[in-house]
């Protein structure tokens, strides 16, 4: 746990529609980072405690942030956020559009429909690896981003994310239920649980060898497959397709688009 005192900090937010990443960053630097639950009920004022909660507590600090950024997919939590900023720090929320000042190049069709966290995986790539990559990302969706040699962002992917998946299919499906989604003892599942936990995990891993495997023979040479998201160091320990799990690639690259639109 990080024992940082008289610093001020960056607050870097991921707000996805499950999870929401928070991290504190001082001169570029991840000092810490805590996953809290999207509640789409949240207001600006609890938002305001846990903050300030992880701060003092988590941190050992009592000073004070001096920057935020927010990556955001839901609105009404995005708002919610950016009350937080001004009424307990202080300040002025960034948010992660595609209109802010990026090192990457949206090379898309609709650069407007490109969802902030996807810019953010694409930032935080280019300023994290050299060379084309490919990005796994496992949230509420299993999205994949492309960036070629020369740093641009290509697009992508946009697949149903495995929770997702397994809580529909335990809405829809009467004698089935929700698990808990982790390697099965062997792909013949003797039992509903473990039949599931198959389907589910190898129903993924087929997935993403398959949906890379086709953008690699698309894109050419031998791209870095990157994971990260929730579910990326379950998924990466059943496939050599992926070669490296980044856990907070995503909040570097909100902390990394505050530092490119704060420079002077």
């Amino acid at each position: 746990m990080a024992m940082i005192k008289n610093t001020s900090y960056l607050l870097a937010i991921d707000i996805g529609n499950t999870t929401t990443v928070v991290g504190f960053y001082q001169h570029g630097e991840l000092l810490d980072y805590f996953r809290l639950a999207s509640k789409h009920t949240l207001t600006s004022d609890e938002a305001g405690v846990l903050i300030t909660s992880l701060r003092r507590h988590q941190l050992r600090s009592t000073e004070e942030v001096n920057g935020v950024a927010i990556c955001s997919v839901v609105p009404y939590l995005t708002a919610v956020y950016q009350e937080m900023a001004q009424r307990y720090c202080g300040q002025t929320a960034l948010v992660v559009t595609h209109e802010v000042k990026l090192k990457t190049r949206l090379v898309v069709d609709y650069p407007h429909q490109v969802g902030a966290d996807r810019i953010a995986n694409a930032e935080g790539y280019v300023h994290k690896y050299t060379g084309p990559g490919i990005i796994v990302d496992f949230g509420t969706a299993t999205t994949f981003d492309v960036i070629s040699g020369s740093g641009e962002y290509l697009g992508g992917v946009i697949a149903p994310g495995i929770e997702t998946s397994s809580a529909r299919l335990s809405e829809r499906a009467a004698k089935l239920f929700k698990i808990k989604l982790e390697a099965p003892r062997q792909a013949i599942g003797r039992n509903t649980e473990d039949a599931l936990k198959s389907g589910l995990l190898y129903g993924a891993i087929g997935q993403v060898e398959g949906i890379v495997r086709r953008i690699k023979d698309q894109l050419g040479g031998n791209p870095r497959v990157i994971a990260t998201g929730g579910l990326a160091r379950t998924i990466a320990a059943e496939t050599e397709i992926i070669q490296d799990v980044d856990d907070t690639l995503t909040l570097d690259g909100v902390a990394k688009i505050y530092e490119n639109n704060m420079a002077q």
